[in-house]
This record gives structure tokens, sequence and C-alpha cells, in this order.
């Protein structure tokens, strides 16, 4: 297959993804190489050619906005804060996907939810410590709410705090 059909295909593989998905750059390079791995035989093109034609079409995307870093860490940021995910799991998960820590800790810094209150969130959306039904039901499994909490990236005096009911919805520790 000719590089010009590959650069060909691997354009509209981009275009149809980023319709359907925001994503990195990273994220996007790597979607691209497993794309170009199902259609191409191991030895139609040699690999450093291969990365050219892959950091080629990026740049296209970049270029015409549709890949930009920091326009996705604070989308995935947002996203992540409304559904009550922590500061360390929204770090961890903007990692994988490719975004350097200091674009990851301005986007947090950009959106207006901190810890306490995605706590909070956090626990109404799983039910736990304040949010169960039943008062009983809440000291029985106090320590299991704890650790789903530490686990989701909370620390223990926070994750404590919101199962104990000791913080209010607006996010004061």
């Amino acid at each position: 297959m000719k590089k010009e059909k590959i650069e060909q295909r691997l354009t509209r593989s981009a275009y149809a993804y980023l319709d359907r998905y925001g994503s990195s750059v990273h994220n996007l390079k790597k979607v691209l190489r497993r794309k170009a791995r199902r259609f191409l035989d191991d030895d139609a093109i040699a690999n450093e050619d291969l990365e050219t034609i892959i950091e080629a079409v990026v740049g296209k995307c970049q270029s015409y906005g549709f890949v930009d870093d920091k326009v996705f860490a604070q989308s995935k940021v947002s996203s992540l804060r409304r559904k009550g995910g922590s500061t360390r799991k929204i770090m961890a998960s903007l990692a994988a996907k490719g975004i350097d820590q200091d674009t990851a800790q301005q986007a947090i810094e950009t959106v207006q939810v901190d810890d306490g209150e995605a706590a909070l969130r956090y626990a109404q959306r799983r039910r736990l410590g304040p949010f169960r039904s039943t008062e009983g039901e809440r000291l029985v499994r106090r320590e299991r709410d704890i650790a789903a909490m530490c686990r989701a990236g909370f620390s223990v005096s926070l994750a404590i705090q919101v199962i104990d009911g000791e913080i209010d919805g607006q996010g004061e520790d």
C-alpha cells in the first residue's frame, strides 16, 4: 500500500474517531497506530515511515483545532468532577491519556469544584454514608464506605468526614 493511501486512510480514521470522541494527542496517536496495524501487513511499511505518517495526520488534526490537549483536559476534569472524581483519580486518568502533569494541574485548578464537594458527590452517587437508606445500615457499613472512598482516591480524613456526615453540601472540610 502506498504511503499516500495510508495517510488518506488514517486521516479519515482520525476524523471519524474525533467526530465521536474527544482525544488527547497521545491517545489519537495510539488509536491510529492500532488502526494501522489492523489494515497493514507487517512488512507493508517501515515503522519509521508509519510514525512519520501518523505524526503528519495528528499535526493536521491539531492545525484544524480538532485535537487540543488543554481543552481535552479541562473537559475530562469537568466530567470527572461532576461524577465525584478525586484529584488523584483525575490526575491518573489524564496521565493515562498522555496529558502532562502541568496541563492536568492547570485544568484541575480551572474547575471550581474542590475534593470535599467531589467526595460528597461520589458518596451520593454510590449511596455511601449519610446517603444510605437507614441509620442501622449506615453504622454497619461505615468501614466499608470509608474504604470505598479511599479506593476512589480520597484521603482517609476526608472519607471519614463525608461518611460521618461532618461535611456540608458546600464541600468545606
